[in-house]
């Protein structure tokens, strides 16, 4: 993760702005503080730089819960920072880059309110889950021009080159999303899906709650492919295989079709590793038969202004709230110098795959930080109990 070493941190006087780089507040952790958060606005992007004292060394770095896609704003973003307050950089693995050519003006990378808004549906939709050097997904989009490829990926240098190629290839059908694969299947419409691919996830035999396949995640896969449509899972993992295959097979109804070192017609770079290798590539393919109920989600994310005392707010501190199907946990809360604003860092939603994001409470402007959860219903429920929280 971009980072600078720093002799310490040195606070500027909020607000002010270094070249095209504006940092808006800082919020001091209530609880320890060794740790700050700066308010960064550049380029209509909105995040925090977290600054911390970390084993006697004075870091200064991005938020890993509001960073943008872009690693050239996080770059500039630490630069400009360090800039404007004449901070003494004693290591650092920032570099003072341009941006990549080919990503300026670049329409495939999307966040997740642009699917959650308007999900486009004028073509059939292919999804490929963490889609890493984008070897498969890139040959997908090239081959099918009238389909529509979304891919999936958490890994930033991943989604730069992706990008890259979309753009030196002049690819219209291949949108791109950093987001959690899992969540954003509850965006997606019924019966509108061609395919979902998920070749060779992280295996997490040690976390496997963490795996993208699980009963949820398959039910969800149902919902949105169409009849005819189909799931299909490539891993080189013997436990990820035997782990799936009893979760495929412990649905009510279900067409599985298994296979073995199967030839395809383009394979990622990992799978060119294992063939060396000589270990097997299992495949899973769910076909799916039954049309699905469309999708319906209502209610909202606003919020009632927040009367309630600075002092109250901050004893919400490290407070839990679960119920029946998800949770909502104030994990930490953030003073804000001269601004009558608490700055709440939040977990939210189900248990299997909850949200993490912040909560600006700033009496009439309360707002997440730096997106809207997913409208999901145990997102839902866990807004509606953190808004009686913030009232008493």
């Amino acid at each position: 993760m971009p980072h600078l070493h720093v002799n310490s941190f040195k606070k500027l006087s909020f607000p002010s702005s270094g070249g095209k780089t504006k940092f808006n507040f800082l919020a001091q952790n209530i609880k320890h503080t060794q740790e700050q958060l700066v308010a960064v606005e550049i380029d209509g992007e909105e995040f925090f730089l977290l600054a911390l004292e970390d084993s006697g060394r004075n870091l200064l770095k991005a938020d890993k819960l509001s960073r943008p896609s872009s690693t050239y704003l996080v770059h500039q973003a630490l630069l400009s920072y360090a800039n404007a307050s004449k901070m003494d950089i004693l290591a650092s693995n920032v570099v003072d880059g341009k941006p990549n050519i080919h990503l300026d003006n670049i329409t495939a990378l999307k966040d997740i309110e642009y699917f959650a808004s308007d999900f486009p549906t004028d073509k059939e939709v292919h999804i490929e889950v963490g889609f890493g050097s984008g070897r498969h997904i890139l040959h997908q989009a090239k081959n099918n021009p009238d389909k529509l490829f979304i891919g999936i990926e958490i890994h930033r240098p991943s989604i730069e080159q992706v990008l890259k190629q979309i753009s030196i290839q002049k690819l219209d059908n291949l949108l791109i999303l950093d987001y959690d694969a899992r969540l954003f299947l509850e965006q997606v419409p019924s019966n509108i899906v061609g395919k979902i691919y998920v070749h060779f996830p992280v295996p997490w035999d040690k976390k496997p709650h963490r795996r993208v396949i699980s009963k949820k995640f398959i039910d969800e896969a149902a919902r949105v492919l169409k009849v005819g449509g189909a799931l299909e899972l490539r891993t080189d993992s013997e436990n990820y295989y035997a782990f799936s295959y009893e979760t495929f097979i412990s649905r009510t109804k279900v067409k599985l079709q298994i296979n073995k070192n199967q030839d395809i017609a383009i394979i990622s770079k990992y799978e060119d590793r294992w063939r060396k290798m000589e270990k097997n590539i299992y495949d899973i393919t769910m076909i799916n038969d039954e049309e699905s109920e469309p999708l319906h989600v209502s209610d909202n994310f606003l919020f009632q202004n927040v009367t309630r005392a600075q002092e109250l707010l901050f004893q919400l501190n490290s407070v839990i709230k679960k119920f029946e199907d998800g949770f909502i946990h104030i994990e930490r809360v953030y003073n804000v110098e001269n601004k009558n604003m608490v700055v709440f860092r939040i977990s939210m939603g189900s248990f299997d795959r909850p949200e993490h994001l912040y909560l600006l409470v700033d009496g009439e402007d309360t707002r997440y930080f730096p997106k809207t959860p997913l409208k999901s219903s145990p997102n839902l429920k866990a807004h509606k109990i953190l808004n009686e929280m913030l009232h008493g």
